[in-house]
């Protein structure tokens, strides 16, 4: 199952580059599943907001939650590191085209789902969350977690055998899928016991610490950003703890595995 809507997603990526003329921004998208009652469910409204949605809230007949994460290229992260007060231009263009991809990828599974005769239901990619509180009420990362696409780095992005540069998606279906399973040791260098933290030197903004996270100094950052390129869509965005560390665009090198990231 997980296979053609793989195969789905990457036509996708390619024809709408090919229509953007955006070829450089995206590489080949990764799929996962979690069981639409996986217990991990359940510990959402602890961990992100009481509120947070179950899948069977956005279809009543939900069985499997398809999580999918569109990684950028290596220049976008290099740009963006380079640029020192703001984030750059090109990262925050890339945010606006990739919620359209988003949008076009979910709906594209959404409708190859409901010819195979079963029902799907698609969520925002993003700014479905609480303004004040700054928690979402379906989280994308939280849910790659539970689906097994990757594990939580420190600077709070999950992180994928792709790297944590990149977005995610993700829609509920009562299509019957086997579960991915979920990775066996920590992504993260850091909390895998190696030597990192590179992710907090590259906050600027007095946002993330070794064992603090600001979220509301990351997000008046992001607001500032947001403010900075006033002509484009809302851009709300930053991403300097995850450009150019060890796991932007891979698994980096940890004392379980011994082996440098892939992708």
């Amino acid at each position: 199952m997980l296979k053609w809507l793989g195969e789905e997603a990457n036509q996708v990526i390619g024809e709408w580059g090919r229509e953007t003329g955006r070829e450089d921004l995206w590489h080949e998208p990764l799929l996962a599943v979690a069981a639409a009652d996986d217990p991990l469910f359940s510990r959402l409204g602890s961990v992100v907001a009481p509120d947070h949605a179950m899948p069977r809230d956005l279809l009543a007949g939900a069985r499997s939650v398809l999580v999918f994460f569109i990684p950028f290229t290596e220049r976008l992260a290099r740009e963006n590191d380079g640029e020192r007060e703001f984030a750059a231009r090109s990262w925050a263009e890339a945010y606006v085209v990739t919620n359209r991809l988003i949008q076009t990828m979910s709906e594209r599974l959404k409708t190859s789902i409901e010819e195979r005769g079963f029902d799907a239901a698609i969520t925002p990619a993003t700014h479905n969350f609480d303004e004040e509180r700054l928690v979402s009420g379906w989280s994308h990362k939280h849910i790659g977690f539970i689906a097994g696409l990757g594990t939580f780095g420190c600077h709070h992005w999950l992180i994928t055998r792709a790297g944590c540069c990149g977005r995610l998606g993700s829609l509920v279906t009562s299509l019957p899928m086997a579960p991915t399973p979920r990775p066996g040791i920590e992504y993260c260098l850091l909390k895998a016991g190696g030597k990192c933290g590179a992710c907090y030197r590259k906050c600027r903004y007095q946002a993330l610490f070794p064992h603090r996270f600001d979220r509301q100094a990351c997000y008046r950052q992001c607001l500032v950003n947001d403010a900075h390129y006033a002509e484009l869509p809302l851009v709300d965005v930053c991403g300097k703890c995850g450009c150019m560390v060890p796991c932007s665009h891979g698994i980096p090198r940890t004392p379980e595995a011994g082996q440098p990231g892939e992708r």
